[in-house]
């Protein structure tokens, strides 16, 4: 009988230290023809570091196949789509890169004084302009280093403004569509937490909103598009029912991606949102950074964004730290730079139209996705979709297959899965989000590959639900996994 052996080479890479033998070396030099010369007489003891104890030796090739080896193990953009909604991970173009290493942009030090900057701080300024012009918004923020702290900052900006009236108040109001950092946002500004029940389509329930609104709400917070991805199409009266009260919009713009070049949240009577570049502005996203997460307010809010803000006198930009109403700084020096000139890169390639063409783009694929899938998945919400499309598992709950059974599946075709039982009003989730830089093709194998699961759960269930088979490590106990990780494989 013969003894079935995993010998796929990449998937079974031993660890460097594993393949390390005595002896060999990644380099290989000349014969020494001056005269040795002790590194410790030469450079002093304290900077000789001494031999590390079981570092591996091994050749140039094995390191180069090993980490390259390494590499195939992770799935990349640049490899395949990414349909996590509510994430946008898209794209980021190769200009953008080439743009942000400009010698000047990258070596720039943050510390070099304000008339040597002057090309940085220009670039951060127009960046502002051009966001505020987008959204529709009397000034814009680039400090906040990603969609929460942009968040935050933008309530600590309400409250400071309903204090400089006298009247702070106590409570903020999220629809249960909202992103989930929305509450927590509230809470660590020192805000009651209340929540507000959407629709049957799905949108923010204007009656039990009036019914909700009373003078100590200070905000609500919505996201636009929501995580249905449905557009709230009655975001200018839920504005109007605010500032009737005195109470703030505030609008989570993570979804962005859904109307840049169609809606200008300002235009929506929106008071303050923020933005995240690294979702609709084409910049690096995940691995917890870099990130961005501008915020962009109405004139009447302007007097407290954080110091420093850029001025421009006589065509000169400096930093301007005499704003007495500010809230003060919300992070070290005046935003992530890197992002920002990738942002703008991103901004300047596209022009107005091209920025329209990517919000259709995105609208387009994301409609495209759910009618194809429409027959073979739930789909909870009626309503129009935006960037994203929501569906859900009833159908194959019958089979005992979730949710997370098919997105495990999913790895086996090949694709990253989509977002997992989020949102949380849709019991069973499965959140897609192709965003506008996936062409038809690609589309397409990603619904070959969720219609062939769906038929799969219906005819062979334990199939999927024992899904991944061709990965390195097949189903795990996660919780284990997560509190007891393992790191290293044995056969």
């Amino acid at each position: 009988m013969i003894k079935k052996v995993r010998t796929h080479v990449n998937q079974n890479e031993p660890l460097l230290f594993e393949r390390s033998s005595p002896g060999k070396r990644a380099y290989q030099l000349p014969p020494l023809d001056v005269p040795a010369v002790d590194p410790v007489k030469a450079l002093g003891a304290e900077n000789v570091r001494a031999d590390i104890d079981g570092f591996p030796e091994v050749s140039e090739v094995e390191v180069i196949r090993h980490f390259t080896r390494l590499s195939t193990w992770n799935y990349a953009i640049d490899l395949g789509v990414y349909p996590l909604g509510s994430c946008t991970m898209k794209y980021n173009p190769r200009v953008n890169e080439y743009v942000a290493r400009i010698e000047g942009l990258a070596q720039a030090h943050p510390y070099q004084p304000e008339q040597l900057a002057q090309g940085a701080m220009r670039i951060q300024a127009t960046l502002e302009q051009m966001l505020a012009e987008i959204t529709g918004m009397g000034a814009v923020t680039l400090q906040p280093a990603a969609g929460a702290h942009g968040e935050l900052t933008g309530i600590l900006l309400i409250r400071a403004l309903l204090e400089s009236r006298g009247d702070p108040r106590q409570k903020v109001l999220i629809p249960d569509s909202a992103h989930g950092t929305n509450p927590a946002t509230a809470a660590i500004a020192g805000y009651r937490v209340e929540s507000l029940a959407s629709n049957a389509a799905g949108m923010i329930d204007l009656a039990q909103l009036e019914r909700q609104l009373d003078d100590s709400v200070a905000a609500l917070m919505v996201t636009n598009p929501n995580t249905l991805g449905v557009f709230e199409t009655e975001i200018a009266r839920t504005a109007s029912l605010l500032h009737s009260k005195g109470a703030m919009l505030y609008m989570d713009g993570a979804n962005m991606n859904a109307l840049v070049g169609m809606v200008r949240p300002g235009d929506c009577g929106v008071d303050v949102m923020h933005l995240n570049l690294h979702k609709t502005f084409s910049t690096p996203h995940g691995g917890g950074g870099p990130g961005s997460g501008p915020v962009a307010v109405i004139s009447e809010i302007e007097p407290f964004l954080p110091i420093p803000r850029i001025a421009r006198s006589n065509g000169t930009y400096s930093y301007d730290y005499d704003r007495p109403q500010s809230i003060g700084r919300v992070r070290a020096f005046y935003g992530n730079f890197g992002v920002l000139v990738r942002a703008l890169a991103y901004i300047l390639a596209h022009g107005g139209e091209g920025l329209r063409n990517a919000t259709l783009d995105a609208v387009l694929n994301a409609n495209y996705v759910r009618k194809h899938l429409e027959g073979c998945y739930d789909l909870p919400y009626q309503a129009p979709s935006m960037h994203e499309c929501v569906l859900s598992d009833a159908r194959q709950v019958s089979r005992g297959v979730r949710t997370g059974d098919i997105a495990k599946r999913l790895i086996d075709y090949g694709f990253h899965p989509y977002t997992v039982s989020f949102p949380l009003i849709v019991h069973g989730a499965l959140m897609i989000e192709p965003t506008e830089t996936e062409d038809k093709r690609e589309l397409d194998a990603l619904i070959d590959a969720l219609r062939s699961i769906a038929d799969e759960a219906q005819n062979d269930p334990e199939l999927v639900r024992s899904a991944p088979h061709d990965t390195r490590t097949t189903r795990v106990d996660e919780v284990t996994a997560a509190r007891k990780p393992v790191v290293r494989w044995k056969p």
